[in-house]
């Protein structure tokens, strides 16, 4: 089976590959296969004898030739970078590099693949991502300068912070001088995430902002306990009501 193997035509292999490949040696292109005439949107003969450094962009470049020195004594780790077609458009690839020998010398075989589909779809899902965080920091007005924000669902890191980022801002922009922090909604908290949340009463209380915190249920108190978070300036009620009735708010039940 091995002579067999042996026997195999490995130009052929790489003309039939459906990823872009490039051979270079002395950072100089020796070999393209037709996907990369396709990618880049050139002929070998225009391409042969280039440099590889030349399709990347100029803040790129130091870091690909050293990544290209050390490649030639083993493969190098996949990672993704923007690069130029022949047209000057850019493209989002990820890159694969290894050390081949032609014809007695060492060089580098790098695969090319187009992640631009990829790229956009996590840009997207960022995005998105972002739009439910700002509709998570919505402030609901209830009377002049008083405000509610209801906390809802799982809270990672990045929301956390997040949080903390805008609702100082939007306080700000609504004149909030009193605000009512409601946790009823989450279910759970970790000491990253519960960290960047009480961070929110610091914030607002350089900002002159009063803030009550309502809905802490006792697993979330008990959290708050473990991890040395310091409630005691911080006014806590069991309820939204509480909270307004501590205000000296009370609305009339019409039952």
């Amino acid at each position: 089976m091995s002579n067999k193997i042996s026997k195999i035509d490995y130009l052929e292999v790489m003309e039939y590959s459906l990823d872009p490949i490039i051979i270079h040696t002395d950072y100089k292109i020796i070999y393209i296969n037709r996907a990369a005439e396709d990618f880049f949107g050139a002929e070998k003969n225009e391409v042969i004898g280039s440099n590889p450094l030349d399709i990347f962009k100029e803040s790129s470049k130091a870091g690909i030739e050293k990544r290209i020195k050390s490649a030639y004594g083993g493969p190098a780790e996949v990672i993704e970078e923007i690069i130029f077609r022949n047209n000057g458009t850019t493209v989002d690839v990820e890159l694969y590099c290894h050390p081949i020998v032609v014809e007695g010398k060492k060089a580098i075989q790098t695969y090319v693949r187009d992640i631009t589909e990829r790229k956009q779809a996590e840009q997207k899902q960022l995005e998105m991502v972002a739009q439910v965080n700002e509709l998570s920091a919505t402030l609901v007005p209830l009377l002049n300068e008083l405000a509610i924000l209801p906390l809802v669902g799982n809270f990672d890191d990045q929301r956390a912070r997040q949080l903390v980022d805008i609702v100082p801002a939007k306080v700000q922009d609504q004149n909030i001088s009193t605000l009512i922090i409601d946790f009823s909604g989450i279910y759970n908290l970790d000491n990253v995430v519960a960290n960047q949340l009480f961070k929110i009463n610091k914030v607002l209380s350089l900002l002159g902002v009063q803030t009550i915190i309502t809905g802490l249920r006792p697993e979330l108190a008990m959290v708050a306990t473990n991890f040395n978070l310091n409630l005691s300036n911080i006014p806590t009620m069991a309820t939204v009501k509480d909270g307004l009735s501590y205000l000296g708010i009370e609305f009339e039940n019409n039952n």
